[in-house]
């Protein structure tokens, strides 16, 4: 059993960080010009509360998440 732990270990170490890293990226990657432009012109007052009271990277995800949901819902067919 602790070979198999030790052998199984660094692979699974490795996996995890790759995984993180991939998680990790896109809240690195800098808001562009246009993005925040976008942002001031439409954001909701909840998000322009989350900008002063977090800062702009948690404001932009929030704004980021809207929008995504806004065309996940804008794709689907309408039920009838």
């Amino acid at each position: 059993m602790v070979a198999l732990s030790v052998i199984l270990f660094p692979p699974l170490v490795i996996a995890f960080l790759l995984v993180m890293e991939r998680v990790e990226e896109p809240l690195r990657r800098p808001a562009g010009p246009r993005e925040v432009a976008e942002f001031l012109t439409t954001a909701s007052a909840g998000e322009v509360d989350t900008l002063a009271n977090s800062g702009i990277r948690r404001a932009m995800a929030r704004w980021r998440r809207r929008r995504r949901s806004r065309v996940r819902r804008e794709a689907e067919p309408p039920v009838v």
